[in-house]
């Protein structure tokens, strides 16, 4: 017989041989820590609770939408404003709420100077929650001009 084959013949018969009583114990084992730690699912005791009244939810804050067009048109919540109508619609709507919130939606043609005094109508304004919308990629990735 050759050396080769002899090797080889043994270890086919080591595999063949696979014992899998550890792994089983291992399985056993786990089972068991499982069963132990989990909580069971029926209650002892029968207990009446009482009842509490319930706590209606908090609304939803809205939020209002100032839009800017690249043709520098703005819009406050779908109605046409100019700069000046803006200011004095916002401090209208910080009497009404005080914790106003205002998210700024603009083309991405728009100019930074027209965002920009639409900021400082808000400022102003003495608008405390002031959030810019976006819009993320298809891909997840950054534009790159």
């Amino acid at each position: 017989m050759n050396r080769d084959e002899k090797c080889s013949h043994s270890h086919h018969h080591a595999l063949a041989e696979l014992n899998i009583t550890p792994l089983l114990d291992l399985a056993f084992v786990l089972l068991v820590i499982f069963i132990i730690t989990t909580t069971p699912i029926v209650n002892d005791l029968e207990v009446d609770l009482p009842t509490a009244a319930k706590r209606p939810k908090d609304p939803k804050p809205k939020i209002h939408y100032v839009t800017v067009e690249s043709g520098g048109r703005m819009y406050l919540d779908k109605e046409e404003v100019t700069t000046a109508t803006l200011q004095d619609k916002l401090v209208g709507l910080r009497l009404e709420e005080p914790d106003l919130n205002v998210v700024i939606r603009g083309s991405s043609r728009t100019k930074y100077q027209k965002v920009v005094a639409v900021m400082d109508v808000l400022q102003q304004a003495n608008v405390g929650k002031v959030n810019l919308a976006t819009e993320p990629f298809a891909d997840g990735s950054a534009k790159k001009e």
